[in-house]
């Protein structure tokens, strides 16, 4: 699983489409704060969306902590459980259970190194970046990436205005 392509490439489009009209409409009309203010606020309304009421976090989350669960079954570490940090929702994979100290560092190494975990460890006070934070700068991103370009197609564009055969 590619974290990639299972949460962040709607949110990546999204953000891509609202730059690029954002971008267009800006250039155009000289209102240029306006529309990106507008677009961006758009691109980041639609990642929002997409994690919370399109169910794309809790897909992720069940995905990821499956994952996890046929490590530890594939290590034959059956007293230790794994899931997500909640409240909110980020990429640091929480273990729990029974283990000598070689056990801990190395789990939490082998965790790490999991698709889709940011991070892995025995304590839940390191949350790190929330998810939807972190889908919501993927979105402003590519939002940039759509205005940039915008920004060339107008340039472009006015570049051939010039000339009149």
């Amino acid at each position: 699983m590619n974290v990639f392509w299972s949460y962040f490439w709607p949110v990546a489009a999204a953000g891509l489409l609202a730059g690029a009209i954002a971008g267009t409409i800006g250039f155009r009309r000289q209102r240029l704060t306006t529309a990106l203010s507008v677009g961006a606020a758009a691109a980041i309304i639609a990642a929002l969306i997409w994690h919370g009421p399109l169910g794309a976090a809790d897909r992720f989350a069940t995905v990821v902590e499956r994952t996890a669960r046929q490590t530890l079954v594939d290590w034959e570490m059956g007293s230790v459980v794994a899931h997500l940090h909640r409240d909110p929702l980020s990429r640091h994979l929480v273990l729990i259970g029974r283990a000598d100290d070689f056990q801990r560092s190395e789990l939490a190494r082998i965790m790490s190194a999991l698709p889709g975990v940011g991070s892995a460890g025995w304590t839940d006070r390191l949350g790190g970046l929330p998810l939807a934070a972190e889908a919501a700068l993927a979105a402003l991103l590519s939002f940039l990436v759509g205005v940039l370009l915008a920004y060339l197609v107008e340039l472009h564009r006015r570049y051939n205005a010039q000339w009149s055969w």
